[in-house]
């Protein structure tokens, strides 16, 4: 059994309909609860619970001081190669949009790390496009290397891996995986990934349940909201969440709620994810889940930014490039999407502490006020 099993029911329900379906009074009892059913879950992602994201706002803020505290954990990505086999309809690296593509050797890779070190950042998320010839094993472990020197925490999001190549990562220091389905719906997912190893539906949606197995410490999950209805994605990406946190006791699950940005190519988003859209989103899974991680990277505006960390969120990217070698020779050839919030680290530091949080530079260290 995997979740694949539990999905298989869910793509006979008619979404649209059910949704429009909930009532006010749905809303309102799922709101008096301490904890939620997938019924309730799913009636905080319906139109009608978009009178009450007050209130969703408030008891979301309280589950996350209850379970997080006043902390938030930073992180920068680190991109390694831009070389992809796939071909995906919506993503910069897809392998047949043609531009000078780049794999950082090891000295490279030492100095984009003591880049990032000298931000005072301690945890880093690796990524590279889908290449087991370009980001094999063995060159991620020669990377572990390096970065074993300067971060304390290194995840991945690479092309998905076999249990067992997991566990070799995992003893080479990698602890955590971030691996987004993209879009849950399965014919969908067909349309959009038309070539590549990607295109096997059922082999991606396991990789986060390969990865715990695996023993990461953390799992990060995902749908890449514009792709298909953000309340259905929404709404399976949450169970997908709940699935692992109950299976998989002794890893960390978090859920991230990417929204489709600028890139190379004339894909146009299915739907348009509003920022209210995605408030609710955020809001429905805290209440869901409310020990799950959420993480808000810079996809998303300043404006925005600031005023999501109190509804929910346990984890920023800040200062970030999403371009191979983007943080010690920046030259914006080629990003695989789009940033909207260029702020420096310092700064979203200070804004964390106006705010009354403290920012977690290491996993489980705090840095005080004063350093």
């Amino acid at each position: 059994m995997s979740f694949y099993h539990k999905y298989e029911k869910l793509k006979q329900i008619p979404f649209s309909a059910k949704f429009h379906e909930v009532t006010s009074m749905q809303v309102e009892s799922a709101l008096t609860k301490d904890m939620l059913t997938t019924a309730d879950y799913f009636a905080l992602l319906s139109p009608a619970a978009e009178s009450y994201l007050e209130d969703m706002a408030r008891l979301a803020h309280q589950k996350t001081v209850q379970h997080f505290g006043w902390t938030m954990q930073l992180f920068l990505p680190l991109y390694v190669s831009d070389y992809c086999v796939n071909t995906c309809k919506y993503c910069s690296f897809s392998v047949d949009n043609v531009f000078p593509r780049r794999r950082l050797t090891l000295s490279e890779v030492e100095k984009e790390a003591k880049a990032i070190t000298e931000m005072g950042i301690e945890h880093v998320l690796l990524l590279s496009g889908e290449s087991r010839i370009h980001s094999s094993i063995s060159y991620l472990k020669e990377i572990m290397t390096v970065l074993s020197k300067y971060f304390s925490s290194v995840g991945i999001e690479i092309q998905p891996l076999d249990t067992t190549e997991y566990e070799e990562l995992v003893e080479s220091g990698i602890d955590g995986l971030t691996v987004y389905q993209e879009v849950y719906d399965e014919e969908v997912y067909r349309e959009l990934h038309t070539k590549g190893p990607k295109r096997n539906y059922r082999y991606r949606l396991d990789t986060p349940e390969r990865g715990c197995k695996a023993g990461m410490r953390s799992v990060n999950i995902g749908a890449l909201l514009g792709l298909d209805d953000w309340r259905k994605e929404s709404f399976i990406a949450g169970l997908h969440a709940d699935y692992l946190q109950t299976k998989y006791l002794e890893t960390e699950i978090g859920v991230s709620f990417p929204r489709m940005r600028p890139h190379a190519g004339s894909y146009q988003p299915k739907t348009d994810v509003t920022d209210k859209n995605l408030v609710q989103a955020m809001l429905a899974l805290r209440l869901f889940i409310p020990r799950a991680g959420i993480t808000l990277s810079t996809r998303e505006s300043e404006f925005l930014r600031n005023q999501l960390i109190p509804l929910g969120v346990t984890k920023m990217s800040a200062a970030s490039s999403t371009e191979v070698g983007g943080y010690s020779e920046p030259d914006n050839t080629q990003s695989q999407f789009e940033i909207s919030d260029d702020r420096s680290v310092a700064a979203i530091r200070k804004l964390l502490y106006s705010k009354g949080y403290q920012p977690v530079m290491k996993d489980w260290q705090i840095i005080g006020a004063e350093d």
